[in-house]
């Protein structure tokens, strides 16, 4: 293999520093129903762990459990997506609840989550 080293990218108009890539994009992220992933990148299966308690295996497992995600529900009704505290280097679990009376609920969920790969 391979390898090509760069500092800077450019489009023609726009010039990018590659660490601003290599940094800054997400490792994985997921939008998922109540059910099942529907589209995602380095989300290998999702578990359905019981009411709105998701887990997602990660493809690329993370340096520890001290990543970030940024995290949103969808519905008619108004969701919170909650970063478990049982996840894992290896495993993005979520929580989902409704936003106005805090109960934890089957909906659906997309998530985000940055931080150093293994």
């Amino acid at each position: 293999m391979s390898t090509i080293n760069v500092s800077n990218l450019n489009d023609g108009t726009t010039t990018v520093a590659t660490t601003f890539v290599t940094n800054g994009s997400a490792r994985a992220w997921s939008n998922s129903s109540s059910t099942a992933i529907r589209d995602s990148f380095g989300i290998s299966s999702f578990t359905d762990n019981g009411t709105g308690d998701y887990s997602h295996a990660l493809t690329n497992h993370f340096s520890s459990a001290d990543y970030v995600m940024a995290a949103a529900g969808f519905s008619a009704a108004a969701r919170t997506v909650v970063f478990d505290s049982a996840s894992t280097a290896s495993d993005a679990r979520v929580h989902v609840y409704i936003s106005s009376s805090g109960s934890i609920n089957d909906n659906s969920s997309n998530f985000a989550v940055f931080g150093d790969l293994a």
